[in-house]
């Protein structure tokens, strides 16, 4: 087999090994079946033990309430910025968006095409690289919509946005860092997210959402686009990509094995402390993001030489790292150490800055 290397992608993102040798074997039988998890029928008894697994382990991990209802989807976080509010918007009704970063942005633009939009904050401004302190909301919104983690500008959320009203609900796109960390579900109305980051392969998309508000969306939408059609079916109204929800049970049960959302925590937080310090002490490189809004998913520095710049992702390149080159909004370089990426690798990376560092005095 091929050396594997450092994979700090943005996504789809590194897994862990064991979790990708069980899904390697699982392609030619899934368990005792004698016929692959690729094969298998979406509502034979087998497949349908593997779903009903990923729900229960995702409702334990996140402690998610019984008055919410746990959705396996496709079309990623995308399809999501349109089906929101196509489900809860109507053209004399506003939604508050908080904008920080490129996705948020794109979320805007779709919502603006079924209802009003409000922006209660961005940081747009100085392109992207805090979260905003304060915000300024509608008095009557319907929902407040934000993203917890922007992969591309190295920000994140340290909480919830509060200080909106009662009657309005919350609603997060967690697609970059959905259970790296503990959350309080019974704050949002609904949260969604991709898989590819950091609970599995891309083409299945997690959606966690009140009943209420199941009950509450559009029922003149086509039947794809409504949430009760999905909830009602147990994400089983048309064939769901089943290889990601089995991916995604195996990553459930990988978290839960490594101390759960609160194991994720120390884990994330032990990774970015030490590559940030690395940073700060550094005499060449930067970090992009203001210190109070940094990411523990998406480390963005660079070296204020972009000539240099090349050169690290040249030497980290060979080095064995994959996918360090920032992305072109923010330049220089990103490594995204999401909950699969190692903690060895994280020093190999520091090693690596120290070398050429030393190098390049």
């Amino acid at each position: 087999m091929t050396r594997r290397i450092w994979n700090l992608s943005a996504g789809p993102a590194v897994l862990p090994e064991c979790v990708l040798a069980e899904a390697q074997q699982s392609l030619l039988s899934l368990g005792n079946s004698g016929v692959g998890v690729c094969e298998h029928s979406h509502r034979g008894k087998v497949f349908v033990g593997v779903a009903d697994e990923a729900e229960s382990l995702c409702r334990e991990l996140a402690g998610i309430p019984d008055n919410y209802r746990v959705l396996f989807l496709q079309g990623g976080a995308s399809t999501q910025f349109a089906m929101i509010p196509m489900n809860f918007l109507t053209p004399d009704t506003t939604a508050d968006y908080i904008v920080t970063g490129s996705w948020a942005k794109k979320s805007v633009k779709e919502a603006r095409l079924f209802g009003r939009v409000h922006v209660a904050s961005t940081s747009e401004d100085t392109n992207f690289n805090v979260i905003p302190a304060s915000h300024t909301f509608s008095h009557q919104a319907r929902y407040v919509h934000y993203t917890s983690n922007n992969t591309v500008f190295g920000t994140q959320f340290a909480t919830e946005p509060e200080g909106f009203s009662d009657h309005t609900f919350l609603i997060c796109d967690a697609s970059s860092d959905i259970f790296s960390r503990p959350i309080d579900v019974s704050k949002y109305g609904l949260i969604y997210a991709g898989a590819q980051k950091n609970l599995g392969t891309s083409g299945v998309t997690l959606v966690i959402i009140r009943d209420d508000l199941v009950e509450a969306g559009n029922d003149q939408l086509t039947s794809m686009l409504q949430y009760r059609t999905h909830a009602n079916a147990d994400s089983m109204y048309n064939t769901p990509p089943t290889f990601g929800i089995y991916v995604m049970m195996l990553m459930f049960r990988w978290i839960r094995h490594n101390g759960g959302l609160s194991g994720m925590a120390a884990r994330n937080r032990e990774k970015a402390r030490r590559l940030y310090d690395a940073i700060d002490c550094s005499s060449i490189f930067h970090a992009t993001a203001v210190q109070t809004s940094r990411s523990q998913m998406n480390v963005t520095f660079v070296t204020g030489d972009p000539k240099r710049d090349v050169q690290f992702i040249a030497a980290a390149t060979s080095a064995g790292f994959n996918a360090i080159k920032g992305h072109r909004s923010v330049g220089g370089m990103r490594a995204s150490i999401y909950n699969a990426f190692p903690i060895e690798g994280v020093v190999a990376l520091i090693q690596l800055m120290e070398e050429f560092e030393n190098a390049t005095e």
